[in-house]
């Protein structure tokens, strides 16, 4: 990719700001009230540069299209290529080359994709900052920001630069891009550790983020690429893409099949020449036509539309696949690692507990769907029998500032995600919102403040009545409160109590919010600080959280019996991490490490520790690209799931990065191999189940395509053995290889999941693309196609049949045995011998009908004759060829009958499950 400039101002020399007073770092930077002057902003802009990320060197079109032939199997094709126009079969040779030339242009296309993620991340950058210079406000270009300047930040503006905060008003910032939290984040002007993540930095906002409510005031501590987001950039330029574990087959296969070739070209030319002395002109169409035999033209072309139908399948299934190798990937991956907002929680916040009248009830079904009951002890209870619980729902809906309203089947909410969990938990109570705000409607506000961390609202109702109503922070709440509600009375509160259901709730990962209420005199109209800071009545303790999606916890207990190890990684707080967690069965329950605690381990402690823990909290992109590396050095195919720009480096390095389709960053998004169009972990679990299923069609596609090309191979080799002349000409074989990979190699693409295929283990990374069995295969089925062409046209030619109609006959029935034989590959080791094996697959039998078609017109249509030496041949003929080459299926079958019973011998004398090949 390149090398980046480096940038004008070391980031491990700057000091850390978030650690820092407002007036330390002010003093630090030398800026006043009155913001920067403009010689001063001039001085600086020549010392640190344009606040723009700084674009990364790239090969040029010309390089990066050349590259793309640098592979050996490509180098196979090209010798293919030269054969075929060797024998001055054009059209052969143009298809070949045009194989070629469609892969390369379609890895060109790929990688200028892959070069877009940093061009996204720029993107990211705001296009205008308000900023005060000599004392005056101006809206500037971002781009001219400069260390030391003073920035206003509204509702609605995407931040200009890294800024600490000097000044803020109820300031809320959605930081999801670089930190993945579900909320927005509350941000005040206070210091906080050197050490503290990202995430809990709440006197800085980050280039980038969004503001969602408040304003704000902050000077700029850092531009272009030495902020958090360049950073980011500059991690994720380095971050190389990994070879998928499909093409790392294929390139030692391709070098095993080269030298296979050669090596087999090399002893007859050099049997021909010593020993029978055959004429170099001889020799050489020999030599040429065992090369085209056994080089297989087909494969490429067939594993490029196997890998296709994959891609379509998985887009049904919503997993849009962006770079075609991940298909594949995807059946052997052993680890995904998963981000938890939105992947496997619904990211929608939900009230699930509620504290009143000594007792702690359960609020059932997740989301903003206002359908779920209450429920004590397991037992769904009645609302009429616990009236608080509606005294605090009620309570909770008119002071509340959101909306919620219902498109389609979903329920949309407009406003503050914990204030929409209020207005569901309301629904649920049974409570019509636009009737309980008419009956009781709002008079005054006071509103949300980080300062003091609570909501009050001032209500009349049509009977004279007076009330506030006050939502906050817990500890707050409490702190204002005398009185707590029990049973419809008041009575003194109690804060031990309290404080222990608190602890109850807060370890389960729940984010807690205290409602009370106060009565007023009725001509109260306006509400002041002095008329909540004391007296107040609790009425109760919410606890709410993103619950677990209900698809994703089956599709978590899928993938583990399928031996995929998933784990967690997020940059939420740790107890919601391990609550979570528990819900979806991911990890013990208990353990949990935060991004600090992976700083303080080195490589091999690291490594150790993630074979015992599956849940991450409160992670860096550094922690969560290092967590990827560490698994790929333990051996392992990582998945990586995220949607911020903090996730990008990890989701690049990882074998299959999964970006999310609906909240995902675009950055993230081009990142990635893979998009979840539904941000649902089920349809990874879809995805791998599909990615299984590709992987095994194109081995039944190696295992159908290799016994053509190997029995072709030996045919010819025994004919020079035996010194006669070649039974199959190098333009017939051409004819044969092109015309069954189009037709009988491509339906074994189209083949189903077989049973079973996720109660497998995922298949090793390093493992050959044929195992033993499979060689064996193709060793067997080779030997019975040479017995039978070479056979049937021995036998011919002893009858003093043509040479012409003797080859005919050997063609068809070369093609003959690859029909049948396509049925056998349709299950590598189950039996093919009941109607589903037989018919499941209706592709099977529309491409046999065209080959027959095909058959026929290349044995009897004069033009064809001409252009490859057939001749018509007759009924007996037929008789004969289809005898012999049903064989093939007979005896394959047969041979699949004993692989199961030695299988299953190898289960009862172990014990244990014994893998099929």
């Amino acid at each position: 990719m390149g090398v980046r400039k480096p940038s004008k101002q070391a980031r491990s020399d700057a000091p850390q700001w978030h650690a820092l007073s407002a007036d330390k770092v002010c003093d630090l930077l030398r800026v006043s009230d009155a913001g920067l002057s403009a010689p001063e902003v001039e001085r600086r802009r020549k010392r640190y540069g344009e606040n723009r990320l700084t674009p990364t060197a790239r090969r040029g079109p010309i390089r990066r299209f050349f590259a793309q032939f640098h592979d050996l199997l490509i180098y196979v094709l090209l010798v293919a290529a030269g054969v075929t126009a060797a024998i001055e079969h054009w059209i052969d040779s143009g298809v070949i080359l045009g194989v070629v030339l469609i892969n390369a242009a379609i890895g060109f296309i790929q990688e200028g994709k892959a070069e877009k993620a940093l061009d996204a991340i720029r993107n990211l950058l705001s296009h205008k900052a308000m900023v005060r210079r000599d004392g005056r406000n101006f809206l500037v270009p971002a781009e001219e920001l400069v260390p030391g300047d003073l920035v206003t930040l509204e509702s609605g503006d995407k931040v200009p630069a890294d800024l600490r905060l000097l000044q803020v008003k109820n300031l809320r910032v959605d930081e999801s891009m670089l930190t993945g939290e579900s909320v927005p984040v509350d941000k005040s002007c206070d210091a906080v550790t050197a050490h503290a993540p990202l995430g809990d930095r709440v006197g800085m906002v980050y280039s980038g983020t969004l503001v969602t409510y408040g304003t704000a005031l902050g000077v700029v501590v850092a531009i272009g690429d030495d902020t958090e987001i360049g950073r980011i950039s500059a991690l994720l330029s380095k971050v190389p893409h990994l070879t998928t574990p499909l093409l790392r087959q294929m390139t030692r296969f391709s070098r095993w099949l080269t030298a296979a070739i050669v090596a087999i070209a090399s002893a007859t030319f050099a049997y021909g020449w010593m020993i029978q002395h055959s004429s170099l002109k001889d020799l050489f169409m020999s030599a040429v036509g065992l090369a085209v035999a056994a080089i297989p033209e087909g494969l490429p072309a067939i594993m490029t539309i196997t890998l296709a139908i994959g891609v379509q399948r998985m887009a049904r299934r919503n997993a849009i696949i962006r770079r075609l190798p991940a298909v594949e990937t995807l059946g052997a991956v052993t680890v995904i690692c998963s981000d938890k907002t939105g992947t496997l929680t619904r990211n929608e916040m939900t009230v699930t507990n509620v504290a009143v009248n000594d007792l702690l009830f359960d609020v059932k079904d997740g989301g903003y769907d206002p359908h779920g009951d209450f429920r004590l002890q397991g037992e769904t209870v009645s609302l009429d029998l616990y009236p608080g619980l509606c005294e605090l729902a009620r309570a909770a809906a008119l002071c509340n500032n959101a909306e919620m309203e219902k498109n389609g089947e979903q329920w949309i909410i407009h406003g503050d995600p914990t204030e929409g969990a209020l207005l569901t938990l309301a629904r649920k109570a049974g409570l019509e919102l636009d009737f309980e705000r008419k009956e009781i409607p709002r008079t005054d506000t006071i509103p949300f403040e980080s300062e003091h961390r609570f909501m009050a609202t001032l209500h009349h109702d049509h009977d004279g009545h007076a009330f506030v109503f006050v939502k906050g922070a817990p500890e707050r709440i409490l702190a204002m409160c005398r009185w707590q509600r029990r049973y419809g009375e008041d009575e003194p509160i109690h804060l031990d109590y309290w404080h222990r259901v608190m602890d109850t709730m807060a370890g389960r990962g729940q984010r807690l919010l205290a409602i009370a209420f106060k009565v007023v005199p009725t001509d109260r109209r306006q509400l002041a600080f002095d008329d909540v800071e004391s007296g107040l009545t609790l009425l109760g303790i919410v606890g709410m959280i993103d619950p677990p999606r209900a698809e994703a916890i089956e599709a978590v207990r899928q993938c583990q019996g399928a031996g995929i190890r998933i784990k967690m990684i997020t940059g939420d707080h740790a107890a919601t991490a391990v609550a979570i967690a528990r819900q979806m069965r991911i990890g013990n329950g208990e353990t949990v490490l935060r991004g600090e605690d992976l700083d303080r381990l080195d490589e091999s402690a690291l490594t150790e520790m993630l074979r015992e823990t599956d849940v991450f909290a409160r992670t860096s992109p550094e922690n969560k690209l290092r967590l990827v590396k560490s698994l790929q050095a333990d051996g392992q195919v990582v998945a990586m799931t995220g949607d911020g720009v903090n996730d990008a480096p990890a989701l690049k390095r990882a074998e299959v990065g999964i970006a999310m389709g609906v909240k995902g960053t675009e950055v993230a998004k081009e990142s990635a191999e893979m998009v979840l169009a539904d941000d649902n972990f089920a349809s990874i679990a879809h995805a791998v189940e599909e990615g299984r299923a590709v992987y095994d069609n194109l081995k039944k596609s190696i295992v159908f395509i290799l016994p053509t090309n190997g029995g072709e191979a030996m045919t010819i080799v025994a004919a020079i053995a035996m010194e006669r002349m070649l039974p199959i000409t190098p333009v017939q074989i051409l004819w044969v290889n092109m015309i069954t990979a189009v037709t009988l190699a491509l339906t074994l693409a189209f083949e189903p999941p077989e049973k079973r295929i996720m109660q497998r283990p995922p298949r090793r990374s390093d493992e050959a693309l044929l195992s033993k069995f499979l060689i064996w295969r193709i060793l067997f089925v080779s030997l019975l196609i040479v017995a039978g062409t070479f056979g049937l046209y021995l036998w011919e030619r002893s009858f003093g049949t043509p040479i012409e109609a003797a080859r005919t006959v050997a063609v068809n029935t070369l093609v003959m045995f690859e029909i049948f034989y396509v049925l056998n590959c349709r299950y590598l080791t189950d039996s093919v011998l009941n109607l589903k094996g037989l018919f499941g697959n209706p592709y099977t039998w529309l491409s046999i009908v065209l080959l027959v078609i095909f058959q026929l017109g290349f044995t009897y249509l004069p033009p064809m004759q001409f252009l490859f030496g057939t001749v018509a041949i007759d009924a007996r003929h037929w008789q004969v060829i289809v005898a012999a080459s049903m064989s093939v299926f007979v005896l394959v079958e047969v041979e699949k009958f004993m692989v199961r019973l030695f299988y299953r011998a190898g289960r009862r004398r172990t014990g244990r499950a014994v893998s099929h090949p």
